[in-house]
């Protein structure tokens, strides 16, 4: 939960921004946009608003087509495939050069804060849920206490007013004295609630045979009114709109928008009446409304739409009606080409939101285009949640266990230290035949770290200092660009200079290490030669004459626990070369070593390599 606040925390600078958008596009387009598809556009925001709570990333619109190519490309198994080639490899003493050594950082300072975060807004959502339920409870008073309308010319006026709406629905109208403004409630069994003292004002005892008696005219206005915000599902949006208002009590920006969202209601729904009305009424609709709002006031009810409105919202409602004119052809052409680009536009964006939220973590890749196995390797993970990646390149093969977590994007950890490496190297910080770093005298956990380094030796104890030593003659300018050249996990080094790459903001999934050792393997980076093939050698494991083994362990321990170990690499064997990634999470016991161990048994049983087990 702490993680989750954080993300919305993030998500709301997003929807904060989103908001500004859309006022500045309603201010632009405001000619063009008709009133209905100027309060529709509001919509688009109640859409956004539910991004940051998808279990989900939205699907982008190429992504949505991708499943039907190449079809054929699909190969699903749930058992262990063997490789064709089966080869031995005696790797006494891996283990031991594997040095899986890591500092433990501390998450407990942020937790804290997370869940304290976590814990207002839970409480201030149930405030104003009590808020809601006493607003309810009130209105529910209210009804009980309404009766069905005596008037019958009310009556025949309501029921011309039902077909001039082309409504079939026959919905209940009842009179109360509790009510100052005329409100229509009720999802599932609709009703309007007419106040009597307005009643007593309009109507008249005497019979009519027109509806569209003057004393009654504005009976009439406020009966289309209410029954078009019926026609346009206006009781669910309200629903929709309190909702996000309860979850969203923290934002004034939301609260601002939805304020606005309810007065684009209220001109839509007069522009709907202006629809069916003469011009030569438009005048008479504008003087009832003004009528009204010297009679009623607001009623503070949820899940209710009234005539009510406060000063600013009647101006714009006058002005509206003042300038009206019905829209031809051509306008609503050009307000629903409008509409479509800016809902495209926001169907691209919630992708990105989403992100940042529920799926913040996770690599979209296409992976319907690979020629992919799903294996079922869950025996070798024991307790651990995890999974492992392998890639045969001859074959272009991929051969994934929990496709899921396989794109989950995770800290790297001592992994990050393989490209760390390669940066350093590329800027001359070292280089392939002078990489000593002088150790700065302070004192570490582990006695390798506490002496001179080079890059093989820095990379065999995984010392932190060198590769942090390193980085500080980078820059984080330099560190961002080459991130950004070789697309690592998801670029970001907002955490400490030192620490970024440990259980902080940088973060990488496993097929998305495996796509980087191909491409350093290839040297698609187009890096010097001879940095890519001194980084290979400070990773190399062991050689035998059947194959060579490259790899790099990281372990991520936070507040003391080992919860996130890593082991990556590719084999060398015969005329195959294979990359894979191994991952575990755990509460505690994740460490490199024990994703190598996995790792181990997995190459072996699929007849790749054959290891002994580490000790």
């Amino acid at each position: 939960m702490a993680d989750f606040m954080i993300h919305f925390f993030i998500c709301n600078l997003f929807i904060c921004m989103m908001i500004g958008v859309l006022l500045l596009i309603k201010q632009i387009f405001r000619n063009i946009l008709s009133n209905r598809m100027q309060y529709h556009l509001w919509f688009l925001l109640l859409g956004l608003l539910t991004a940051p709570f998808l279990p989900f990333c939205p699907v982008k619109l190429p992504h949505i087509f991708s499943g039907f190519n190449n079809l054929s490309f699909f190969s699903f198994s749930n058992t262990r495939i063997p490789i064709e080639k089966s080869v031995r490899a005696n790797l006494s003493g891996t283990a031991n050069w594997i040095q899986d050594f890591t500092l433990s950082v501390n998450h407990k300072t942020s937790s804290v804060i997370g869940y304290t975060l976590f814990c207002i807004w839970v409480v201030g959502i149930f405030a104003m849920l009590l808020f809601i339920i006493k607003s309810f409870y009130r209105l529910q008073i209210i009804k009980k206490s309404a009766l069905p309308l005596q008037k019958q010319e009310i009556h025949r006026l309501y029921q011309y007013c039902l077909n001039e709406s082309n409504i079939r629905k026959n919905i209940p109208i009842c009179s109360t004295a509790f009510l100052q403004s005329p409100v229509i409630t009720g999802l599932l069994k609709p009703c309007i609630y007419l106040p009597i003292h307005l009643i007593s004002d309009y109507a008249t005892t005497d019979n009519i045979h027109s509806p569209k008696t003057d004393r009654l005219r504005p009976i009439r206005y406020m009966l289309l009114h209410e029954l078009q915000h019926y026609k346009h599902k206006d009781i669910l949006v309200n629903y929709l709109m309190d909702l996000a208002g309860i979850v969203y009590w923290f934002n004034p920006f939301v609260w601002y928008a939805l304020k606005e969202m309810q007065n684009d209601r209220e001109v839509a729904c007069d522009s709907s009446v202006l629809e069916m009305l003469d011009e030569n009424a438009y005048r008479d609709y504008g003087e009832a409304l003004i009528n009204f709002a010297e009679k009623v006031s607001l009623t503070p009810f949820p899940f209710s739409t009234n005539l009510g409105a406060n000063k600013i919202q009647l101006k714009r409602r006058i002005i509206n009606i003042a300038t009206y004119q019905k829209p031809n052809f051509q306008k609503t052409i050009k307000s629903t080409s409008v509409f479509l680009l800016i809902f495209s536009l926001f169907l691209r964006l919630t992708p990105l939101l989403s992100s940042y939220a529920a799926d913040e973590n996770h690599y979209q890749w296409t992976s319907s285009l690979k020629n992919i196995s799903h294996v079922d390797f869950t025996e070798y993970f024991d307790t651990y949640k995890g999974s492992f990646v392998l890639y045969d390149s001859e074959k272009d093969l991929w051969y994934i266990h929990d496709m899921d977590r396989a794109t989950l994007r995770v800290s790297p950890n001592s992994t990050y230290k393989i490209y760390d490496a390669l940066f350093g190297l590329e800027e001359d910080v070292i280089t392939p035949n002078h990489s000593f770093l002088a150790w700065d005298g302070e004192t570490y956990p582990f006695e390798s770290w506490n002496t001179d380094q080079t890059l093989q030796t820095a990379m065999n104890a995984s010392v932190n200092w060198y590769f942090q030593s390193m980085d500080k003659q980078l820059g984080k300018t330099a560190l961002y660009n080459y991130m950004c050249e070789i697309e690592y996990g998801n670029k970001n080094i907002s955490g400490s200079l030192p620490t970024y790459w440990m259980e902080s903001s940088l973060k990488i999934s496993p097929v998305e290490q495996v796509h980087l050792l191909k491409n350093l393997y290839d040297n698609n980076f187009d890096f010097a030669p001879e940095n890519i093939a001194a980084v290979k050698d400070a990773i190399h494991i062991s050689s035998s004459d059947t194959g060579t083994l490259y790899g790099k362990t990281g372990t991520g321990r936070v507040d003391g626990d080992d919860v996130n170990g890593w082991f990556i690499g590719f084999a060398e064997i015969a005329d195959h070369t294979y990359f894979f990634a191994t991952n575990i999470e755990a509460n505690e016991g994740a460490t490199g070593s024990k994703a190598a161990e996995i790792t181990w048994s997995i190459l072996s049983d699929m007849n790749i390599m054959h290891f002994d087990a580490p000790q």
